[in-house]
């Protein structure tokens, strides 16, 4: 036989199921042809597993969301995963926040009190962001991946196998109205005495078995593919499990980092906290201040000095002094100063009676005596 008569044969025999099938289905959904139904198991599996996959995309998608805010990164990252290449490293959220908290820290100085709160939060956030890092790798991998794995693998299969029943019932559903045709002709052939449609009806018989056959065969396949949903619940839920306890060590590491991170710095002071409440209240109420009993307040004025001022100013030596408030220096002599940052004091000869000279680093300049409180 010619081959390519061979191919001409076969996609005419193709075109014509083609045609069939769509005939069939037009006429179901028109009404004017019945329609072979699936067991009510069957039709629970498939409902079960429609289920399943809508679900699961919507969980992994958000999922993904949750481990990466960034559409653009998702995007890139998908894009590689498609190439199948290694995104390019970047610092994530909490890192790149971290870095810019530690070069601020570096510029003000470490040697200040902001600027060193800024460098330990920074190191903090670091800390943070290689948790959130590895949160995400482990979630991908034991979490994300399998989710992904069943919606491009196992439920393809399930569809591919879905759809070849759907023809199989076409095809079926098809040869029982040619079937039943010919039986209604060979009846009415009877009542004419002609036996011209006898073996017409013996060729719908014999189709309408091997159709029947076809489509008991794939509602099996299909079935027991089904029946592996089951086995894919209990597989996500190990999964879920992993993610959930992935999720519980990022969040007990971020908790003992912050814990860490507050006590290296500390409670702020209460009197820098009144002092901050006492600059927000003059700004609402230029017109008539109003000062709390308990805030204190820088005054100008011997009165103020404190014994521990006097001895300083009456010797040669220096003192570690804590600054109470923040200060912004007038001119060039004076010292800009920030809450709770220390600094080294001492006195110099013939200097107003109300300031110091203060020094941070290699930073030099007066400061008021009223902003400061000596440490033992």
């Amino acid at each position: 036989m010619n081959i390519m008569d061979f191919n001409v044969k076969k996609l005419a025999a193709d075109a014509g199921t083609f045609l069939s099938r769509a005939v069939q289905f037009t006429e179901e959904k028109l009404g004017q042809a019945e329609k072979t139904e699936l067991d009510a198991h069957l039709e629970n599996l498939l409902s079960k597993a429609e289920c399943t996959k809508q679900w699961t995309e919507k969980i992994m998608k958000q999922t993904e969301v949750l481990l990466q805010p960034n559409p653009n990164a998702r995007i890139e990252e998908f894009v590689y995963e498609k190439l199948d290449r290694k995104a390019p490293s970047r610092l994530n959220n909490p890192e790149l926040l971290g870095q810019y908290m530690i070069d601020a820290g570096n510029e003000f100085g470490p040697g200040t009190a902001y600027g060193n709160a800024l460098i330990k939060c920074g190191e903090t956030q670091k800390r943070i962001g290689a948790a959130d890092r590895e949160l995400m790798q482990t979630a991908a991998i034991n979490f994300l991946t399998p989710l992904r794995n069943f919606i491009e693998g196992d439920y393809k299969t399930i569809s591919k196998e879905r759809k070849l029943l759907q023809n199989k019932r076409l095809d079926l559903d098809a040869a029982k109205a040619r079937s039943k045709k010919a039986r209604a002709a060979e009846a009415k052939a009877a009542q004419l005495n002609s036996s011209r449609h006898e073996g017409d009806n013996i060729m719908s018989d014999q189709e309408l078995r091997i159709t029947q056959s076809e489509f008991d065969r794939q509602a099996e396949i299909t079935r027991l593919l089904l029946e592996g949903i089951s086995s894919t619940h209990a597989h996500h839920l190990r999964c879920l499990n992993d993610f959930v306890e992935a999720q519980m060590t990022y969040y007990a590491q971020c908790y003992q980092y912050m814990l860490d991170l507050q006590k290296q710095l500390g409670s702020f002071p209460s009197n820098f906290l009144s002092n901050n409440n006492q600059s927000l209240s003059s700004v609402q109420n230029v017109s008539t201040p109003s000062v709390s009993e308990s805030t204190p307040l820088p005054v100008a004025g011997n009165s103020v000095v404190t014994s521990g001022f006097t001895e300083l100013k009456a010797s040669s030596g220096s003192r570690k002094a804590r600054v109470l408030y923040d200060y912004d220096a007038a001119n060039s002599s004076e010292l800009s100063l920030l809450a709770d940052e220390v600094i080294t004091v001492y006195s110099v000869l013939g200097m107003d009676s109300d300031w110091l000279m203060g020094e941070r680093g290699t930073q030099k300049g007066k400061v008021p005596i009223t902003y400061l409180e000596l440490l033992n």
